[in-house]
């Protein structure tokens, strides 16, 4: 991972649920969230667990949130992990992005 914001941030990963298809879950053959890392929603949804908590934290963020952070799951994260804030690694927030930074009295990233 190239050294961009997301690595000192980490404040959407503590603002927000995380609910995915189980498909983004790890089989024997396949790569995936861990199982042990959620809990169940419906027959078909997931939850990261930590997430729904008050205030929210994902289990698998290690560090302090605006220092130095990361994910434990980076490689095998899920789909709205993926696809949250697309260009906050080039330093470049959108309006999700800029409310989870807020919450932990972050600035905006630049434009």
């Amino acid at each position: 991972m190239p050294d961009f914001a997301c690595l000192s941030c980490g404040a959407c990963c503590a603002a927000f649920r995380v609910d995915f298809h189980r498909a983004d879950l790890a089989t024997g053959e396949l790569p995936g969230v861990p199982a042990e890392l959620t809990v169940p929603l419906t027959a078909t949804l997931v939850r990261l667990r930590g997430t729904d908590e008050a205030p929210p934290r994902c289990v698998a963020l290690e560090g302090e949130i605006g220092k130095k952070v990361r994910c434990t799951i980076y490689q095998q994260r899920p789909g709205p992990c993926r696809d949250f804030a697309p260009y906050a690694p080039l330093g470049i927030g959108d309006d999700a992005c800029d409310r989870a930074r807020r919450r932990h009295g972050l600035p905006p990233l630049a434009l």
